[in-house]
């Protein structure tokens, strides 16, 4: 959409009389505005339209046009063929800039757009309607107040400039400053954009250039008698050979088979003759058989290689009775030893946290970008994986059941339950914030205890939100406390966390005595001193937050409701000039919004209550404002939730389900969205959280090239010759402190599932070692003490955690990953050190090792 500009004389003509103007004396301002211009020049538009608004502020009396370019109302006239798109003004300007022969925006020509009706200039931040930048993701709704307040302090403070010289250059030097900083932004973004853009096509260059590891698997038999030995003399400047082999292996470490398989791996030895030399074994690799010859489990091993020279790989069976094993095997060469691989990795783990930490992009984005940094490593060591490869290690369970949950909760919310909800809450709490708090988290512990804390922050963070709006409250400080105790919860039993199922999902803890009944028995009365403790610590630290908004709850709705008029409009794309009017109508909307905040935060005295002492009244007020509005609905929500929450129950206890949490929330979505006769599809596919799901794809993406470059199993066997060095009257203590306290802060930074999948079979080798001589139960259960509390000491420690802040950030209430360190990193030390104490307790001092 573009002006005709038809007659430039007579334009230059014009503003040149505008600009000579600039000079006369202030009495001639309502003379000034009272001039009658037809020129349809946008830069013409624009000053006159500043002029307008300048001569409003200083109280004179203003002349309607004749033939408006600019009405009152502040809508630009576009001629025959176009609407009327209202345009109105924002800030207030000073003559002296604005009508500077240094403004660098004078230059307009006739394919000038429109919409451009604003530039940055001269210090002054004007709104254009086709700028990217106009967003609020980067805007802080706690500073939002002072923003507005100090926008309207700008502007009140003009009509003085002519009374005070002094006061006028003081506020152009301002102008001068905040021009200084928006450049000083426009440069970090652009070096942000261009680093990352750099980064980008490194890492893609990497992974392009290096062939997929395609090795072909080779068939083969052993017996007794008879062995298989394979030559390798292409072993030049690798540094590891990997080895992958599969055949009838027991999954678990189990002592009573007395048949096995050992891969020797060997080199000639260099005597410095030229005799022939000896071979010289140097790893021994004993692999247990099972005794059902028909399963297939395939094993991973790398084996560092001291020199360049051929190496020679010997398998051979040792059986009971005579006869064959059928084996497969395959190896790969690595090009760079496991110490730089863990650092690469270590160095990309941070890099990811730095991403999130400093929010520097999306958490999302950082997690895609961690994930094609830890590809292109891979690629570089020689262990490219293939497309198939790294969609099989993303953990489609978990999305499913965030997928599926998601959809059900998108229905249930357009019943009004969770309004219905958020005040009977409200009534319980019989008006006391903290009492509310505290119901709110003990409930969510109690349902994480026996859902997963997925599941049970899906459920609650809508109906805390709109509690919390009811009330006037900052909804982030009590998401963030109920997802906190949500971890805690989870924790108590044997399917309340992933960590927990998979421990419990062992055979060969099962067999020592270690199933769901001991497990949740001995984790329950942990927590629940956990909890016990954790209750006040989190008062300590929200002794001094307000949990109520600083405005009151009109200015918070008004302010809401801006953002959300605002993020419409960003949504529009102005393909075409229906488009673009609209786009213009939502942002004219934005406007008087704003204008309408300002006068509310000038004439508005804040009076914080700590307390609702009309709670009584409250709730009247809010039963007849806040109804269930479609009953019919809410029964066949509530009917299918059910029948998922039972599934999800028996799940875990009956074993002739053979149906997944993931395809028990699909089917639950299936069921209801038949039963809802859901016509608007697009408006439930809107409400899921696509942003959180991208996430956990890519992070377990990034977690399982992080295991391949063998940052966990480092982790696992640095922990294991820890324990092994401290004396064997102190070890058992040491052990449990350790393994507590390396599996929480390894949980808070890495996924907590393969962390804790790779630390199982370490300890459990750890505990059958002679020479350690340790119990194997006091090491599992500080596994997963500090596996599920270690959640809590960052936002993407749990899954829980990330869920609660995509919800929130759909709501408009998103929180940022320092604001929950700050409370979730010292409710974890404070969490696994009460934990830490009841197992010293109960293992070193009270002996319950058996």
């Amino acid at each position: 959409m573009y002006l005709d500009n038809k007659d430039d004389s007579t334009i230059s003509r014009q503003e040149e009389m505008e600009l000579d103007q600039t000079s006369l004396h202030q009495n001639n301002l309502s003379a000034m505005a009272a001039a009658k211009p037809v020129s349809r020049s946008c830069n013409e538009l624009r000053l006159l339209k500043e002029y307008h608004g300048m001569v409003a502020s200083l109280g004179e009396p203003q002349t309607p046009y004749e033939q408006p370019a600019i009405g009152e109302d502040g809508c630009v006239a576009l001629g025959k063929d176009f609407i009327s798109i209202p345009m109105q003004g924002r800030y207030h300007f000073n003559f002296s800039k604005l009508f500077s022969s240094r403004s660098k925006s004078t230059d307009f020509t006739e394919k000038t757009p429109l919409l451009k009706v604003s530039s940055e200039e001269n210090g002054l931040q004007c709104m254009a309607f086709h700028n990217p930048d106009f967003t609020t993701d980067d805007d802080s709704w706690d500073n939002s107040s002072a923003d507005f307040e100090q926008r309207f302090q700008l502007g009140s403070e003009m009509p003085s400039l002519s009374r005070s010289s002094s006061e006028k250059y003081e506020i152009l030097d301002n102008l001068h400053v905040k021009f200084n900083l928006s450049k000083m932004r426009r440069c970090l973004k652009f070096l942000k954009v261009s680093g990352l853009f750099i980064f980008v096509v490194v890492c893609s260059t990497l992974f392009s250039i290096y062939p997929d590891q395609g090795v072909p698997w080779q068939m083969l038999a052993v017996s007794p008698l008879e062995s298989f030995s394979m030559n390798l003399t292409d072993f030049h400047d690798s540094a590891l050979l990997k080895l992958d082999i599969g055949g009838p292996f027991v999954s678990e470490v189990d002592q009573q088979t007395e048949e096995y398989i050992v891969v020797q791996i060997s080199q000639p030895e260099d005597t410095g003759s030229r005799r022939r030399r000896q071979q010289q074994v140097v790893y021994n690799w004993s692999l247990p058989l099972s005794s059902r010859r028909n399963q297939q489990i395939i094993t991973t091993r790398t084996f560092q290689i001291p020199n360049r020279g051929t190496i020679f790989i010997n398998i051979q069976a040792f059986l009971q009775e005579p006869g064959s094993v059928p084996l497969s095997m395959k190896h790969q060469y690595l090009h760079t030893n496991i110490e730089a691989q863990v650092t690469i990795a270590s160095i990309i783990l941070v890099g990811v946290y730095v991403l999130i930490v400093f929010e520097i992009v999306h958490r999302t984005l950082a997690a895609m970008l961690g994930s094609l940094a830890a590809l292109a490593a891979l690629a570089t060591v020689g262990e490219k994986p293939s497309m198939v490869k790294v969609v099989e290690w993303i953990d489609y369970e978990t999305l499913s059941l965030l997928f599926g949950m998601m959809v059900l909760v998108a229905i249930f919310s357009e019943t009004g339950f969770f309004d219905y909800c958020a005040v009977k809450a409200y009534r319980l709490s019989r008006g006391k914030v903290w009492a509310m708090i505290t119901l709110l988290c003990l409930i969510a512990a109690i349902l994480s205890a026996f859902l997963d804390n997925v599941t049970t922050m899906l459920l609650f963070t809508p109906v805390t939100i709109r509690l919390c709006e009811v009330l006037n409250l900052d909804p982030r400080h009590v998401l963030i406390a109920e997802v906190i105790f949500t971890n805690i919860g989870g924790a108590a039993t044997a399917v309340g966390d992933p960590p927990n199922v998979i421990i419990v999902s062992k055979q060969e803890l099962r067999k020592e005595g270690l199933d769901f009944a001991a497990f949740t028995g001995h984790m329950f009365v942990g927590i629940c001193l956990v909890v016990l403790v954790s209750f006040p610590f989190l008062r300590l630290l929200y002794w001094n937050k307000k949990l109520y908004n600083k405005e009151p709850s009109e200015i918070v709705e008004l302010k809401h409701e801006i953002y959300v008029w605002r993020l419409t409009a960003q949504r529009i794309n102005p393909a075409s000039r229906e488009e673009t009017a609209v786009k213009c109508l939502l942002m004219q909307k934005v406007l008087t919004l704003e204008m309408l905040l300002r006068k509310k935060l000038r004439t508005f005295h804040r009076q914080i209550s700590q307390e609702d002492k009309n709670w009584e009244t409250n709730i009247q007020e809010l039963q007849k404002k806040h109804k269930i509005t479609d009953k019919i609905l809410l029964v066949k929500c509530l009917t299918v939730l059910g029948c998922v929450i039972l599934m999800f129950f028996l799940n875990s206890f009956v074993p002739g389900i053979y149906l997944d949490l993931g395809w028990i929330a699909i089917l639950g979505a299936i069921w209801l969205l038949v039963l809802a006769d859901i016509h608007d599809f697009e408006m439930i596919l809107n409400r899921v959280e696509w942003a959180t799901l991208l996430f956990f794809a890519a992070l377990f993406v990034l977690m399982e090239a992080l295991a391949h470059l063998h940052l966990i199993d480092y982790i696992g066997e640095q922990t294991a010759l820890l324990i092994k060095v401290v004396p064997e009257d102190q070890r058992l203590a040491v052990a449990i402190i350790l393994v507590l306290w390396v599996s929480a802060l390894a949980s808070s930074v890495i996924d907590n599932i393969p962390f804790t999948a790779t630390m199982i079979p370490v300890l459990l080798n750890l505990s059958k070692d002679p020479d350690v001589n340790l119990p194997m139960k006091p090491l599992i259960f500080s596994l997963a003490m500090g596996a599920c509390l270690g959640g809590n000491g960052t936002l993407i420690g749990a899954s829980a955690n990330v869920v609660c802040a995509g919800i929130a950030e759909q709501h408009g209430y998103g929180f940022s990953f320092m604001e929950f360190f700050r409370l979730g990193f010292p409710m974890m030390i404070v969490s696994c050190t009460i934990g830490m104490c009841y197992l010293l307790v109960a293992h070193v001092v009270l002996g319950w090792n058996s």
